[in-house]
């Protein structure tokens, strides 16, 4: 291959992984935009259209692009960046969206004379002082980032720093219960606040908004004094927005939500499934959702669960001793929710009953959170099921044979070890497969994590043998 065109291929390929690990509708917006310009050494140079453009690559992507060239390019692969602005390149923003005027934070709304009037915002209405009703528990000190949720706290620091000016107008957050949305929602709204405090922010979940409504027209008969109080707000999050039913409902948001996004106003929904998932809602209020950027929470993995309980417990002034922690974040893997609540049942019971253990204790407590995980889960039989999925031998498996698919099948097992096994400790796991030390193990661990986010062949292998450990999880 000529070496000129080698570093277009390198980004190709690059191009290739990255596509089959994000969202289509980021890949299309972001590396898309991207140009392979020069290839040095294991030095890959790309041009981007802005330095804002880098900057938000290095911090939403940074991770599946270091996976990504250190697979592709191998280990010292290094990416640099130049400034390429694109004059006949139109500005990123998603379908529908407008581009808005630069908003002062401190303009108020008052009825002034025009030919043309809003036909929401009548005279004598003037921006009045709003509860946001907010949590400042909930505020980005106390938010552990990971790779679970890594994606909406880079979009919801760029929202801080500008909202309503952002390409992420509506920002839809959506993920399963108990795994931070309202956290982060309200995150946001706070750090708003705290930059900007003219900035009238309400915080609202789904079911507060239709019987409020409800009340303003089948009690109050006052639609146009609702709609206005919605109007005036500069921040708008709506959690559990899956809870706005009912066609009556659904149109007065739908007149909100166009109003505020047609004037710069920032917009925030939480919901426990995707957009596209969301039932009985008008399809033009669905079309309006996906106008921004979607991001889903995930399963915290257990380095961000014992970073959460190391976290929740320096704030509480308590001292845990860290093989305690170590037990809750690998016993408890559902979500921060009964993570945090084991944490906080393990401190009353510990100031409790002080003739016990802390390790007593954490057993005791995450018995009923996961007793029904329980099984005759171990080493042993998870070897069976790596070996019966890739068709090999556990003499293999447990062999120091170098090759590719023994050694893949053997990490796999340490990894699924480590994480599906309560209490299991990495010297044992060595042990187990093969008589490999605790460095061994973390290694193979690690390198399973790393290419599960860029190999999506790899990455069902471990679902599905998960699958066959553990079908109830499923």
């Amino acid at each position: 291959m000529d070496s000129q065109e080698r570093h277009i291929a390198i980004w190709n390929e690059c191009l290739r992984i990255i596509e089959q690990n994000v969202e289509p509708q980021q890949f299309k917006v972001w590396f898309c935009r991207i140009r392979p310009v020069s290839l040095v050494d294991s030095k890959l140079t790309v041009a981007v259209p802005s330095l804002f453009f880098q900057e938000y690559m290095e911090s939403a992507f940074l991770d599946i692009l270091r996976k990504t060239l250190t697979r592709v390019i191998g280990e010292g692969a290094q990416l640099s960046y130049v400034v390429r602005p694109v004059n006949n390149q139109p500005e990123i923003r998603f379908p529908g969206q407008r581009v808005a005027t630069p908003v002062n934070p401190q303009v108020t709304i008052n009825a002034t004379p025009s030919s043309h009037p809003s036909p929401f915002i009548y005279p004598g209405l003037h921006k009045v002082q709003i509860n946001p009703r907010l949590n400042p528990a909930y505020c980005f000190a106390n938010l552990v980032e990971g790779e679970c949720n890594k994606m909406g706290v880079t979009a919801g620091e760029n929202i801080a720093a500008a909202p309503g000016k952002t390409v992420f107008n509506p920002l839809f957050i959506f993920g399963g219960p108990g795994l931070g949305k309202t956290h982060l929602a309200q995150a946001i709204g706070i750090a708003i606040k705290e930059k900007y405090p003219d900035q009238v922010v309400l915080y609202v979940t789904g079911n507060e908004f239709k019987t409020t409504f409800m009340h303003a027209v089948n009690v109050m008969n006052k639609l146009t004094d609702f709609m206005a109080y919605y109007m005036k707000l500069d921040v708008l999050i709506v959690d559990d927005i899956q809870d706005l039913m009912g066609p009556s409902c659904q149109n007065t948001f739908f007149n909100i939500f166009n109003y505020l996004h047609q004037n710069g106003k920032q917009l925030i929904f939480t919901s426990d499934r995707a957009p596209v998932d969301l039932q009985n809602f008008e399809e033009r209020l669905l079309s309006r959702f996906k106008w921004g950027l979607s991001v889903q929470l995930t399963h915290p993995d257990y380095k961000t669960r014992l970073q959460m309980l190391r976290s929740r417990a320096e704030r509480e002034g308590v001292q845990i001793p860290e093989e305690v922690l170590d037990f809750l974040a690998t016993r408890v893997k559902t979500n921060f929710r009964e993570l945090e609540g084991s944490l906080i049942s393990l401190i009353a019971h510990a100031s409790v009953e002080r003739g016990r253990s802390m390790m007593e204790l954490a057993n005791a407590i995450t018995e009923n959170l996961v007793g029904e995980e329980k099984t005759d889960l171990d080493i042993e039989r998870v070897q069976k099921s790596v070996c019966e999925y890739f068709n090999i031998s556990r003499e293999d498996l447990l062999s120091k044979s170098r090759k590719r698919q023994i050694v893949q099948a053997r990490q796999i097992a340490m990894y699924l070890s480590r994480n599906l096994i309560s209490n299991c400790s990495l010297a044992a796991i060595g042990q187990e497969i093969g008589g490999k030390d605790h460095a061994t193990v973390l290694h193979a661990c690690t390198t399973v994590s790393d290419l599960m986010a860029t190999d999506k062949l790899f990455k069902k292998y471990v679902s599905d043998i998960e699958s066959m450990l553990v079908p109830a999880s499923r």
